[in-house]
């Protein structure tokens, strides 16, 4: 499927200009003033939003810093267009939380790089997360909103981790958040259903005990919440490409040089 980007502008020619630009290489949905692309993110799982700054009812300014202070939508990139080429507005949108503030008039060039950058970064990061035993959760935040929710959800994972049955129910229950809200997200931050960022958590806290090397491998497996060693030690290989006997050698061999 193609990246999910919400345009917002009050001039209709402008809103199909960018969609001509954009719909070759995302999906496109439109939005005439702030409130309105407030009720499109409820209800889509918008990926990233190119606004206008100049706008009725709610203006640019105003829709950016209410997406980066919401947690259901802090995490989605902004990127604000605007004629204003003042600094003053250039830095008064970037300490609302805007990820790029491009002036107009534009490159079509400049506008597709920008957004191809902004999703690209966003993925490698939450690739590396996934990939790097040690790599904490809260690389994945990009505003304060998201790091104190990650960081939330880490330490709540971390608290059931001997759990084998915990999953998205259970985490949404102790989290005091819908089981939906919990899981759009999860999916919007890491690209990971709740489960699926569950076992990866158990395994990154597996790859801590086994790197302190006071735990033997059984232990750690059930220490972190997996119904058998050969279960643990098949995910643990193919989330990381190595064995927990692997990695163990590979730690003790860099703490000897």
């Amino acid at each position: 499927m193609l990246p999910l980007i919400l345009l917002v502008d009050d001039e209709e020619e402008i809103l199909n200009f960018l969609e001509r630009i954009l719909n070759s290489r995302y999906t496109i949905l439109k939005a005439t003033n702030g409130k309105e692309a407030l009720n499109i993110l409820e209800a889509e799982a918008v990926q990233l939003v190119v606004s206008d700054v100049m706008m009725p009812e709610m203006d640019g300014f105003e829709l950016c810093r209410t997406i980066k202070s919401t947690l259901d939508h802090s995490h989605v990139p902004v990127i604000l267009l605007t004629a204003k080429n003042t600094i003053q507005a250039k830095v008064e949108g970037l300490e609302l939380g805007a990820d790029a503030y491009i002036e107009k008039p534009f490159s079509k060039e400049h506008l597709l790089a920008q957004i191809s950058s902004l999703l690209k970064n966003r993925n490698m990061v939450r690739e590396f997360f996934a990939i790097s035993p040690l790599v904490h959760i809260k690389t994945m935040a990009h505003t304060r909103s998201d790091e104190k929710f990650l960081s939330t959800l880490h330490n709540t994972i971390m608290k059931n981790i001997d759990d084998p049955d915990l999953d998205v129910e259970k985490l949404a229950k102790i989290m005091t958040m819908s089981r939906i809200t919990l899981y759009r997200k999860i999916k919007a931050l890491s690209d990971l259903s709740p489960i699926e960022l569950i076992n990866i958590s158990r395994l990154k806290r597996a790859a801590e005990l086994l790197a302190g090397g006071e735990h033997r491998i059984y232990e750690v497996s059930d220490m972190v919440g997996f119904s058998s060693q050969s279960n643990f030690a098949r995910n643990f290989q193919k989330q990381f490409n190595m064995t927990p006997t692997e990695y163990m050698n590979s730690r003790q061999q860099e703490q000897q040089r």
